[in-house]
């Protein structure tokens, strides 16, 4: 029996969406982690300890610098999941290193590339000059749940009767876990910098015809869009941010938006006119994380909830519960009558992702959801951030290169 080949993962950056990755692991086949590397050394070991606790890796090397990973001679592609503001150092220091000579077969990036356009280009320009496979880690394109119904709606609605035209994704939950997220500097802006990345890709996807690459398929027409502060900058509820995460900015001041929404129009391979809405919001207050999706068509549509879950649970008020996310990502609440996902890395797309790009890296190939990919997402969220500023709808060819939102830069306060 031959023997089967193996792709060494290392992991660089050991945060909330590390542990994703790694518990996604277990879907995965012919790869392993086998090595972590983070700014602090606690939480490499952390998160190369929950590799090994659930067998989807052995002696899990723990590095403190990125490139002692790169040249560790068991890493075959690097998972890059540090902060906005670190990618373009980090990316930099990688592709130095493979130039110097180490056995890096890929890289995989998590959203968004960039912080602007501008970034995501000198990602895209570094790892491609160092003639690296790469993988735009856009996990909701890879959800068991939408990725089956777009394959169902194309092939039986869309051959008989036309393309879709108009697909809605929203992304809602009550906020994110760490201080630098809140930082609109640091981050590169609000919720749609953070989560509007996901809804417009996977209404791109939704748009497109499987097997194709959106880009190929659909071309911008225009943007328009409205971003808002709609609970965190209430001073009690800035106070509370403050008291939950140290160090994130005080939004009285320096507010990122909490709530946004986009309508793009393009020109899809039929030469008809498609719409992708995307809403989001870290203002959501529900019983955890809610992923939805629609696409309609000329005799079709698909609809997809992730609070729909198949199994749910009731605790009574009786019962003491301390706080946690055991059920659900971004749970609101431990009691009453509670949806509860099985497998949330599988059901958000992780898995699917991680597998899909590491078996694109041990054959040499480049995965579907490339960094190309995110250098079109960056501009899609840098026109409607600039459409969101200036109030007025947004019209390709656009040269977003040198654009910085307000409040990547610190300056939006829609309270003033």
């Amino acid at each position: 029996m031959a023997e089967r080949s193996v792709l060494g993962v290392g992991i660089v950056g050991a945060g909330f969406i590390g542990e994703f990755h790694v518990r996604s692991w277990s879907g995965v086949r012919d790869a392993d982690v086998v090595a972590v590397a983070s700014r602090t050394r606690e939480s490499a070991q952390r998160l190369a300890s929950l590799a090994q606790e659930l067998d989807v890796g052995s002696d899990v090397t723990v590095h403190d610098d990125v490139r002692a990973l790169v040249r560790d001679p068991r890493v075959d592609a690097v998972w890059l999941l540090t902060p906005n503001d670190t990618r373009v150092d980090v990316v930099r220091a990688i592709c130095d290193e493979v130039r110097g000579g180490a056995a890096l077969r890929g890289i995989a990036i998590e959203k968004p590339l960039g912080r602007t356009v501008a970034e995501a280009q000198a990602i895209l320009d570094l790892v491609e000059d160092a003639g690296l496979l790469h993988a735009y880690l856009e996990n909701q394109v890879h959800a068991p749940a939408i990725t089956r119904a777009h394959e169902l709606v194309w092939r039986r609605g869309a051959a008989e009767s036309g393309s879709p035209y108009l697909a809605r994704c929203a992304e809602e939950h009550s906020g994110p876990h760490k201080a630098w997220f809140w930082d609109g500097v640091r981050q590169g802006g609000g919720v749609l910098s953070d989560m509007m990345c996901h809804s417009v890709e996977a209404g791109r996807y939704l748009l497109t015809p499987p097997g194709v690459d959106p880009a190929d398929w659909l071309r911008p027409v225009s943007v328009t869009a409205s971003i808002q502060s709609l609970k965190w900058g209430r001073p009690a509820y800035a106070e509370r941010l403050l008291e939950l995460y140290p160090g994130a900015p005080d939004y009285r001041e320096r507010p990122s938006e909490d709530y946004a929404r986009a309508a793009w129009e393009f020109v899809n391979g039929d030469g008809e006119i498609v719409i992708a809405e995307g809403t989001t919001s870290w203002s959501h207050v529900g019983a955890g994380l809610r992923l939805s999706f629609e696409l309609l068509g000329p005799e079709y549509s698909m609809q997809s909830d992730t609070l729909q879950t198949e199994s749910r649970v009731f605790l009574s008020r009786a019962l003491g519960q301390g706080q946690g996310e055991d059920m659900l990502e971004k749970q609101n609440a431990e009691q009453g009558l509670m949806p509860v996902v099985a497998d949330e890395a599988a059901t958000y797309g992780y898995t699917g992702e991680n597998r899909h790009v590491a078996a694109c890296f041990l054959r040499g190939e480049q995965p579907a959801e490339s960094l190309r990919n995110g250098v079109a997402v960056a501009e899609l969220l840098m026109a409607a951030y600039l459409s969101a500023q200036t109030g007025e709808t947004v019209r390709w060819p656009v040269d977003l290169t040198d654009f910085v939102p307000d409040v990547a830069q610190g300056t939006w306060n829609p309270r003033r």
